[in-house]
């Protein structure tokens, strides 16, 4: 089987499970920023641990260090501090929205700069995965009470920067460098910005409520660190127009999840929304097969 494929599925469904994780950590009275700081830190060092072992880690490479702090800035720092600044002015269905359009302005980007660019048939999947994720959001009554044109346009930077950072870990990718290496290297980078952001919120650095869910932690430190693992992987085989469909997978697993774990229930336009998303992503994959 495709192993591109393989690892949209894996990372999808890694990070579809970080919404319900964050949703039981943030009802739990962790501030979300110190959450998505946590995720990072987590994901970072477990792999830098590995990569040490090597002695890889740290070697002195200029271009690594840059391109680590780039993409952390682009891709983690900028769209989390968006989100959860932007979050309590516009509503959250709206920022799941701005989250869903990520593939298609990757797409955008990618053609412009031609980086790994869609064809044609690719670009149909987008836009179809598009079509069912934004039937998934609608169905469960997204909540769209923007207060100011502020905000919205803030918001909608979030699909700016994460095509930026999509596009940017393949363009920048140095030379000889391992998916593991840059992986860590990127989320370790990001923790410094993310808690200034966090001071910026809420005034403090206080990570004593962490403290109170030691299992919830742990199974995201889990899940954070094997999503990261393939998603680095991913950029490399598919590229990242077809990376930035993991938005559309874990849509759907986050659904699922949502079901069978926590007890919600979904009207049927829910289900018609992640039949269509999963039509969109083998129209894409299909893409990518024929291009290799």
């Amino acid at each position: 089987m495709n192993r591109a494929f393989l690892l949209l599925l894996g990372t999808g469904a890694s990070f579809g499970l970080n919404f319900p994780i964050g949703k039981l950590a943030i009802a739990a009275g962790v501030s979300p920023v110190l959450w998505a700081a946590l995720i990072c830190a987590g994901a970072g060092i477990s792999m830098g641990v590995v990569t040490a072992i090597s002695g890889a880690l740290f070697e002195k490479s200029g271009p690594v260090t840059r391109y680590a702090f780039v993409s952390g800035f682009l891709s983690n720092v900028v769209p989390h501090f968006l989100t959860f600044s932007a979050i309590p002015k516009i509503g959250s269905g709206l920022a799941s929205i701005m989250f869903a359009l990520s593939p298609v302005t990757t797409a955008l980007l990618s053609l412009i700069l031609r980086v790994r660019p869609p064809r044609p048939l690719g670009l149909a999947g987008i836009a179809v995965g598009l079509a069912g994720a934004l039937v998934i959001i609608i169905a469960r009554n997204a909540d769209f009470d923007a207060t100011g044109s502020f905000w919205l346009m803030l918001s909608a930077l979030i699909p700016v920067f994460l095509a930026m950072g999509n596009v940017y870990r393949s363009l920048g990718w140095p030379a000889g460098a391992t998916p593991i290496r840059l992986a860590a290297l990127t989320n370790l980078a990001a923790v410094p910005p993310l808690l200034v952001g966090l001071w910026l919120l809420t005034g403090s650095l206080d990570v004593t409520p962490l403290a109170a869910i030691p299992g919830l932690v742990a199974i995201q430190l889990v899940v954070s660190t094997i999503m990261f693992l393939m998603l680095f992987r991913l950029q490399q085989l598919g590229g990242p127009t077809y990376l930035s469909q993991i938005g559309y997978v874990g849509a759907v697993v986050g659904v699922g999840i949502g079901v069978t774990v926590l007890g919600e229930t979904y009207p049927l336009a829910v289900w018609v929304g992640a039949a269509i998303v999963a039509a969109g992503v083998a129209l894409t994959t299909w893409a990518q097969m024929r291009a290799v």
